[in-house]
């Protein structure tokens, strides 16, 4: 055993007790615990329960992650961690203990397979925070079987559909919207938070800086993209840079016509009176669009699935797709668009037919 002096708190001595199974074992806890206390590292405490630790890893998350991802984690961390960890102390949480948890989580109707497995990822993150901080010697939610998530099925438009659903949006006052996201691959947020700044139509390229995003409590707000690979530069088709230069045109329109209601932005795509628009009724009115249209139904994100399989299928490098379409790595790119790949095996096996076809023969 060592013992620790930290000093005088509250009017009591503080002392901290340390043990190991043998000297040499122990003394390098106490030669590590003095060069943390005099860098005024708080030392680990024995008593700390899981539901305390992730209090705190929550407080550093508020300034660390975008305030949606917060949102996330803050409700798995009250609704799902802290209830099934109640108790337990960090030092003594085990890899049984985890996964007790997961498969109470993956008996629960309510929650699917994807939600468990981000039940998962937080904790992890989580306990990744003690390690990194010595106050863990091993990440047991790391060591936890992984719950199986569900794959949705992509099936975006085909060439065919995709013609076909931007003839349909021909008129409409957010034509340029549909058209940019379907040429680009955007995710919604990242088109709806667009300024006229972001983009240079006589250059023809578009700059991904923010996301728009509806905030608890604090309603519509710009927050930074996904990651750091969602800031990106992109050229724009000639059609996507029509389509913005009409929709300029109409946006002043509408300016004139709403006078001093008219609130200036900065959006690209706004509101009659200038607003930054609601993500929810652009959905609605990419639905309506689909049904008048008679087209299958999709979700607004499978424009950009419909992107990237477009430009797969053109034989487009899958790096350059990965840049264009904000990834953080290309095997993400390449995983999430597997589908497209029975077109690439079966043009594979062409050419390689006609490399080596006739060798059985001769």
């Amino acid at each position: 055993m060592a013992v620790v002096n930290l000093g005088w708190q509250d009017g009591r001595r503080r002392r901290k007790y340390l043990y190991a199974p043998t000297r040499q074992e122990v003394q390098k806890k106490l030669t590590k615990a003095l060069h943390d206390h005099n860098r005024g590292i708080p030392l680990p405490n024995d008593q700390q329960t899981v539901e305390a630790y992730l209090d705190l890893w929550l407080v550093g998350q508020k300034t660390a992650v975008r305030p949606s991802t917060y949102i996330s984690y803050e409700a798995i961390v009250r609704l799902h961690l802290k209830p099934g960890l109640k108790g337990i102390r960090l030092g003594k949480l085990t890899v049984r203990d985890v996964q007790g948890l997961l498969e109470k989580k993956e008996a629960d109707p309510n929650l699917s397979p994807r939600r468990v497995a981000m039940i998962r990822g937080v904790l992890r993150q989580a306990l990744n925070e003690a390690v990194k901080q010595e106050t863990l010697s091993r990440n047991v939610a790391a060591l936890a079987k992984s719950p199986k998530a569900e794959r949705h099925e992509i099936e975006p438009f085909t060439p065919q559909e995709a013609a076909k659903f931007l003839e349909a949006t021909r008129g409409n006052r957010l034509e340029a919207l549909f058209s940019v996201v379907l040429a680009l691959g955007l995710r919604r947020g990242e088109a709806l938070g667009l300024q006229w700044s972001d983009v240079d139509l006589d250059k023809a390229t578009l700059t991904v800086r923010h996301a728009l995003q509806r905030i608890s409590g604090q309603g519509l707000v710009l927050t930074k993209p996904k990651s750091e690979s969602s800031l990106r530069t992109i050229a724009l088709p000639l059609f996507a840079v029509t389509a913005l230069r009409k929709h300029r045109l109409r946006q002043n329109e509408e300016r004139l016509l709403a006078g001093s209601k008219w609130r200036d932005s900065g959006h690209i795509f706004t509101t009659t009176i200038g607003t930054a628009l609601d993500p929810d009724k652009i959905t609605k009115t990419f639905k309506s669009i689909l049904k008048k249209a008679g087209l299958r139904d999709q979700r607004f994100h499978d424009l950009r699935h419909c992107c990237a399989t477009l430009l797969l299928a053109q034989g487009l490098p899958p790096r350059l797709i990965m840049e264009t379409l904000g990834h953080s790595q290309i095997s993400l790119t390449m995983n999430t668009y597997s589908h497209v790949s029975p077109a690439f095996q079966r043009e594979a096996a062409s050419a390689m037919e006609g490399l080596l076809g006739g060798q059985n023969e001769q």
